[in-house]
């Protein structure tokens, strides 16, 4: 009997020293595409099989139809050894009071649109196509049936959506998408329109509330995808008035039109208009910090399956690489083997 005991702990040891077959990857989410050395320098180095690479939005446009916005344009191609994801961002407001037949159309359309850039992208296929979208509960049915359309036009293709941490958690009300597999967006997880000094991309006490237990009993393989990417939160009179893409934090630090205030925010000391800017604007600047996504990833390693996973990083730009150091992101990538 001791011998057993002892043989199913060697077991229960082995199993839990198991290798997960890890591959990394990149969103890359630009409207124009060209080859750029520092960003082909990394997808080299972590030896990426895949470019997962926005292709357009869909959304609403002035009259109510649906249209698309800000499709990608291929001024270079895509390199020979490089599968070619496309992405779909889906904005939530256009799945609602749409009826079957305009869904199945939409579905249609989509294809064809993606099948088009994909060539402009120089490869003859695709092996996955993915859906961003961040639907709710009360968006969900209309939502499944366009996942299940495109399902239908892709015939062998896999299908696969992003999984934002609430619709992890609520699996009830969001309901599980009905495609092949799911990619966990470990970011934008905070409020971002609330006024203060917290981080809105990435915080690592934020995340353990929804993810944890909820990632195992998860009913699809799940891949993760990890930011690197920071912005600037504008507030007017203590309200929400957008993003400032422009502005870096260098900018907010080295420059006299900018004073640091008491509570780490920063202000307009005038107009400033090639920022959006107006004098008063409260800023407050964001960036994924490697610690976080360091324990962020110790976090997640628990309670991911062994099985093989996408870890895609957001995302491929040469500015936002310049942040990290290549060996941070390849301690991530060793983290979750």
């Amino acid at each position: 009997m001791k011998c057993k005991y002892i043989l199913f702990f060697v077991i229960l040891f082995i199993g839990c020293q198991q290798k997960r077959e890890v591959q990394t990857s990149f969103y890359y989410w630009k409207t124009v595409y060209q080859t750029n050395a520092v960003e082909q320098n990394y997808l080299q180095h972590f030896n990426s099989k895949k470019l997962f690479v926005r292709i357009l939005d869909v959304d609403r446009d002035l009259n109510g139809g649906i249209s698309p916005v800000a499709p990608i344009k291929f001024k270079d191609q895509l390199p020979k050894n490089l599968e070619l994801v496309p992405v779909v961002f889906m904005v939530n407001d256009v799945l609602k009071e749409t009826d079957n037949a305009q869904l199945k159309k939409l579905a249609s359309n989509i294809v064809q649109f993606v099948n088009g850039k994909v060539k402009q992208a120089g490869k003859s296929t695709y092996g996955e196509l993915q859906i961003d979208c961040d639907w709710t509960a009360t968006t969900r049915t209309n939502y499944f049936l366009l996942l299940k359309e495109i399902k239908k036009q892709l015939g062998n293709k896999t299908i696969s959506s992003t999984l934002r941490l609430h619709q992890l958690k609520n699996q009830e009300k969001s309901g599980i998408p009905p495609v092949d597999k799911v990619l966990l967006m470990c970011y934008n997880m905070g409020n971002l329109r609330k006024y203060g000094t917290q981080n809105s991309i990435l915080d690592v006490q934020e995340l353990k509330k929804y993810a944890g237990e909820n990632l195992g009993y998860y009913p699809m393989p799940i891949d993760v995808a990890l930011p690197l990417f920071s912005w600037a939160v504008v507030f007017r009179g203590g309200n929400y008035a957008g993003i400032s893409k422009r502005l870096k934090l260098a900018n907010l630090t080295a420059n006299s039109a900018f004073t640091k205030m008491h509570n780490g925010l920063y202000q307009a000391n005038t107009d400033l208009p090639e920022f959006g800017l107006y004098k008063n604007d409260e800023i407050r600047f964001e960036a994924s910090k490697f610690e976080d996504i360091r324990q962020s990833t110790v976090y997640l390693d628990q309670y991911l399956s062994r099985k093989p996973l996408n870890l895609l990083f957001y995302h491929l730009d040469e500015q936002i690489l310049n942040n990290f150091k290549i060996y941070e992101l390849e301690e991530i990538t060793h983290i979750l083997r």
